[in-house]
């Protein structure tokens, strides 16, 4: 039989959500580890899951303290849940009393995890006891106060001296929801006025965003199912028009536009909505290429879709360059964690320098598709300069046909930076990102786009 959410008992969320947070310490991204939970259960337990990943570095802090003999996997998971939810008492969801009974009983009802169910509840008694004392030992501990990896805190320490702070607490904020009108429908003031007829508030951001003054089902957004808007952050938003401006449009012949690193798609679809070239997108995993192809149906655009390698051209490129390529590269998706709570602990440190290796090299197999004249956007969604700025330094040592045009660069959520820092972080309702320009420099005797 199945349970409607509002009447799923809490000890069955909290069950879930500790096989949820498990799965992740174990290597699974949060987005797989969803996937295993019920479907009716599954809005409560991410809501959960999202303010334990939140709180993760205190809960752990707060075990320790507790039970400096770590339990099993699953009873350990179990009990910084509720660390993690029980903590904070004006950021909690439900009562002291109530999750502490709730989480003894889940370990009652979880197999196994009967025999640990008097050591869970003994643990949780005595963090209430003597809570003021246990969060001002654990507010010493780096981790648990800011809720991130020790090393992630190091590096923001070192790539942004004076703004990592900022960083970080952002970075435990609820993300807004932001939306991108279809320039080729409808225009950002006639699609407020129709959100304030629906009953939703709005503010405009730049010439094709909209920040909603609170999150909504896409289906309660007027025209989402006739591609008149697409939810897209601020930051994702700037992609389009960094590529584009000022490429002039050739008269002859249709232009040529890559979209690298394509999926889902956000991005394909604004570059068609700004443009009347020819799109290629291109996305390594095939599984992900059919996502694609739905939200540019949603949105009446079309591109010619491809599975491949970037950093293989030789197996996908039919030898044609390109006027325009737009490089979204993988990365350790550190500037989006809002949105994904679960990155900061499934990632390691290593992990850096393995993505930016990666990086280099589809930048450094793309570069010779461009044609001379020609604009490549290298762009990530990570706040380490490893991955953005100090990226771009090696790439234009070893190519001295690529100039640097002006840039976003490294943008900073939430906070404001000095000019020069960044070019535009005019609302600072965005993610963490980082932008490049280059254009090819002609080589003599070559033609010019």
């Amino acid at each position: 039989m199945t349970i409607s959410p509002e009447k799923t008992p809490l000890w069955r969320q909290l069950q879930e959500v500790a096989k949820v947070i498990d799965a992740v310490r174990r290597g699974s991204s949060g987005t797989l580890a969803m996937d295993a939970v019920p479907a009716d259960l599954r809005p409560g337990v991410q809501s959960l899951a999202f303010q334990v990943w939140r709180n993760w570095g205190r809960a752990t802090a707060l075990r320790e303290l507790l039970a400096p003999r770590k339990p099993a996997p699953a009873a350990d998971a179990l009990l910084c849940v509720a660390l993690a939810l029980v903590w904070h008492e004006s950021g909690a969801s439900y009562d002291a009393f109530t999750l502490v009974n709730q989480t003894v009983e889940a370990a009652k009802r979880g197999g196994p995890l009967q025999r640990q169910a008097n050591f869970i509840n003994a643990c949780l008694r005595r963090f209430l006891r003597e809570r003021a004392s246990l969060i001002a030992q654990t507010d010493r501990d780096l981790q648990a106060r800011w809720n991130h990896p020790l090393w992630w805190i190091r590096r923001l320490q070192n790539d942004h001296p004076r703004h990592w702070e900022s960083i970080l607490n952002a970075a435990n904020e609820h993300a807004p929801m932001t939306v991108r009108v279809n320039r080729r429908k409808t225009n950002v003031h006639a699609y407020l006025d129709l959100l304030a007829q629906a009953g939703i508030a709005g503010q405009a951001l730049g010439a094709s965003g909209i920040l909603l003054e609170r999150a909504v089902p896409v289906q309660a957004l007027p025209y989402f199912s006739e591609g008149w808007i697409s939810v897209q952050d601020a930051a994702a938003q700037m992609a389009a028009p960094l590529l584009l401006g000022g490429l002039p449009v050739p008269a002859d012949r249709q232009m040529r536009i890559l979209d690298a690193c394509a999926a889902p798609g956000g991005k394909t679809g604004h570059l068609l909505e700004l443009s009347d070239g020819a799109v290629i997108a291109l996305e390594i995993d095939g599984q992900r290429v059919p996502r694609i192809a739905q939200n540019l149906s949603r949105l009446g655009l079309s591109a010619l879709l491809r599975t491949g390698d970037a950093s293989q051209p030789q197996t996908w490129w039919d030898g044609v360059p390109f006027d325009a390529i737009l490089l979204d590269a993988p990365c350790t998706a550190s500037g989006i964690v809002r949105r994904h709570p679960d990155v900061r602990w499934l990632r390691r440190e290593s992990d850096i320098g393995q993505l930016a290796a990666l990086q280099a090299r589809i930048l450094q197999a793309l570069w010779p598709l461009l044609m001379p004249g020609g604009h490549l956007v290298y762009a990530t969604c990570s706040v380490f300069r490893q991955e953005g700025s100090a990226q771009v330094q090696t790439f234009l040592a070893h190519n001295t046909d690529a100039r640097l045009l002006p840039s976003v660069g490294h943008l900073i959520p939430q906070i404001s930076l000095e000019a020069g820092d960044v070019r535009d972080n005019q609302a600072t309702h965005h993610d963490g990102f980082f932008y490049a320009l280059f254009q090819k420099q002609p080589v003599p005797g070559q033609p010019v786009r």
